[in-house]
């Protein structure tokens, strides 16, 4: 009996000695949550936690980015907003002044008027160009207008007087700055004068003829597009009458406009479309688009058509001065003014 028993057990532990399976121990169950999901190790959670903050953190910073741009265009708008209200206020005070300068103007020729109808003139104090405004104390630019004068032989006359540029007292002639007046006039108009006297104008080659009937001065100031400015200036100046078609006549140059380009026109007929006077088989009003001293045809053409933006090189009618930027180029400004040589300040 104790043999079977013993027989028994050891075919039992010999079963498990060769069965390894059954001496394996069962694998544990994996922790389940609330929820029953498997609960992960506290390396694994920590790691889900920060990949949750930084997609938060992501969040808010795009929401502060689109924030960010949003108060920058206000801003810009604002700031624009503010440049134009100061350009507006700043056309409005020059508007002003412009209008309180022309009030003080007009209230000077008011009083020259009252005081050329109570007083016999001679020679010595007569009003006839800017040049005798300024020696009775008028140091405004603008616009004046000159009473008519039995003893001078001269009529009303309308005209804009610079008495800044180098001492003032100039009467000017000529202005180019605008290009909305066209200067391919015909002989009358260019005689008679024309345009807008604070704008663009011809005084009128009679009364250019009558202003230089004493020993003159002139000045030519010229501007390109890129805001430059050059000047060339002429020690004597004088038109001859009608008769004599306006000839021209200059004394010596100087100045830093480059090479005289009016020397060439010295000497010469003025010409209009309607009037050839030029020496030149050429029609040279014709071609330059303008009235001028020409002569076969131009070396300068400040007459001529007035090009925007400067080049004009398919073309030889622009404002050009060709001692300075050549024949295909038309200039933004040109002034023309005189006063007398005995000019004193």
């Amino acid at each position: 009996m104790k043999l079977h028993a013993f027989a028994c057990i050891s075919i039992f532990l010999l079963s498990l000695g060769a069965s390894p399976v059954l001496l394996q121990k069962a694998p544990k169950k994996k922790p389940l949550n609330a929820n029953g999901l498997t609960k992960l190790p506290p390396c694994c959670e920590e790691v889900r936690d920060l990949k949750v903050q930084i997609a938060n953190l992501s969040s808010m910073l795009e929401e502060l980015t689109k924030k960010q741009e949003t108060d920058w265009v206000n801003v810009v708008m604002q700031v624009m907003k503010l440049e134009g209200s100061y350009k507006q206020m700043e056309t409005r005070v020059m508007d002003a002044e412009g209008k309180y300068s022309e009030m003080n103007n007009q209230i000077g020729i008011m009083q020259l008027q009252a005081a050329a109808q109570t007083q016999t003139q001679t020679t010595a104090d007569a009003l006839y160009d800017c040049s005798s405004l300024y020696q009775k104390n008028y140091r405004i630019s603008g616009v004046y207008k000159m009473p008519a004068d039995e003893f001078l032989g001269s009529p009303e006359l309308e005209v804009y007087c610079d008495m800044e540029t180098q001492g003032g007292g100039w009467t000017l002639i000529q202005r180019r700055k605008i290009g909305l007046t066209s200067f391919n006039r015909d002989w009358k108009q260019y005689r008679d004068g024309f345009g807008n006297i604070r704008g663009d104008f011809w005084l009128g080659n009679e009364n250019i003829y009558r202003l230089t009937r004493r020993p003159t001065v002139l000045r030519v100031e010229l501007e390109d597009w890129e805001g430059r400015v050059r000047y060339a200036e002429y020690a004597q100046f004088y038109l001859s009458d009608e008769q004599n078609s306006y000839r021209l006549f200059l004394g010596n140059y100087s100045g830093n406009a480059g090479r005289d380009s009016l020397r060439y026109h010295n000497n010469t007929a003025f010409s209009t479309k309607d009037k050839d006077n030029d020496k030149c088989l050429d029609d040279c009003a014709g071609l330059r688009k303008g009235g001028y001293w020409y002569n076969c045809c131009t070396d300068s053409n400040l007459n001529g058509i007035f090009y925007r933006n400067g080049d004009h090189s398919k073309h030889s009618d622009g404002i050009s001065w060709y001692g300075w930027h050549g024949s295909s180029y038309s200039l933004r400004r040109v002034e023309m003014k005189i006063r007398p040589q005995d000019f004193q300040q």
